[in-house]
């Protein structure tokens, strides 16, 4: 899947809304093809919000409303044509704590062509093995396929959870947070797979992991109180940030 180097998503003056809760304010930033975007910030400030408006995940919180254009390959994806269940297949999503499902480690993977009407046994079983080689899980389970996913160990059932988001061949990926629940050497090996996923994928992750966001990231995001105070190509940002706030945050001062 060949993705040029033109944004891929582009946010417009976006606003959301949790009721009378004004969580993103007048959010604009471009994030490219076939490159990991990373939004940083303190807690509360909005990070996970705006990620879940990229695949309108918010949608399912009563009482939200959005504002602004979030645009992904050039269409808005708030407009009322939009197909939300088309939107999610294209906008796959890894959770901040692994959560597979309590199934075999293959029907964790096929659970989501199953449920869009894939149904040739051959197709599933190659797409499984591919989500799996993709996750960088393969060889750690090719013998235990149907071993519970909830048997593997944390970090396991991280790179699980990827393996499901892609089987259904997404173009973006959204990560919250994905390595906060793992230990380190699990979080470097999730390191080490998101930075090759993005020889096929898009990425957008939120971390509160300032060294995992200088050492994964093309480009971060820094948001504070629901606004944009940064956004820029990751090393310039975090050796030469243009607002004293950012240098504060990223040094550790505050957050």
């Amino acid at each position: 899947m060949e993705l040029s180097k033109d944004p891929k998503i582009v946010i417009q003056d976006f606003d959301f809304y949790y009721g009378n809760n004004h969580a993103v304010k007048k959010v604009s930033f471009d994030a490219l093809g076939r490159e990991v975007t990373s939004i940083i910030g303190p807690s509360g400030c909005g990070k996970s919000t705006l990620l879940r408006c990229l695949n309108r995940m918010n949608d399912l919180i009563p009482e939200t409303k959005a504002q602004g254009k979030i645009l992904i390959d050039g269409q808005d994806i708030y407009e009322a044509s939009v197909d939300v269940v088309e939107l999610r297949k294209k906008v796959g999503m890894v959770f901040q704590k692994p959560n597979p499902f309590p199934k075999t480690i293959f029907d964790n993977v096929a659970y989501g062509l199953r449920i869009n009407g894939y149904q040739e046994k051959s197709e599933i079983i190659r797409r499984v093995e591919q989500s799996l080689r993709d996750s960088a899980l393969w060889e750690e389970v090719k013998d235990r396929l149907t071993d519970n996913g909830l048997s593997l160990s944390g970090g396991q059932q991280q790179r699980l959870c990827v393996a499901r988001a892609l089987a259904i061949q997404p173009e973006i990926v959204l990560m919250d947070e994905p390595a906060s629940a793992l230990d380190p050497i699990a979080s470097a090996k999730l390191e080490e797979l998101i930075v090759r996923l993005k020889e096929k994928y898009t990425i957008v992750i939120v971390t509160h992991n300032m060294q995992q966001a200088a050492r994964i990231s093309d480009k971060t995001a820094f948001l504070m109180q629901g606004e944009l105070v940064e956004f820029g190509a990751t090393k310039d940002l975090f050796t030469k940030p243009t607002r004293k706030i950012t240098e504060e945050y990223i040094t550790g001062r505050f957050g």
